[in-house]
């Protein structure tokens, strides 16, 4: 099932929530059973959602770890 963005993360099922670090704040990823990645904000758990492709997310990471938005922070 696609989920479209704006979902709210309530509506997603049972999916299990992580964060890129231990003790980190602001986003939170899940896989979804269809292979997507759920986005949501942390301190909003029952928020709207952004949906990204498996490819998205591969290319977002790539990126960071490349240095790419280094200039945003």
């Amino acid at each position: 099932m696609t989920h479209p963005n704006g979902t709210p993360a309530g509506e997603l099922g049972d999916v299990t929530w992580r964060r890129p670090a231990e003790g980190s704040q602001g986003l939170e990823f899940a896989v979804l059973d269809d292979g997507q990645v759920a986005v949501r904000n942390a301190t909003d758990p029952d928020g709207p959602v952004l949906v990204y492709t498996a490819a998205e997310i591969a290319a977002f990471v790539d990126g960071a770890r490349k240095g790419e938005f280094d200039d945003m922070v």
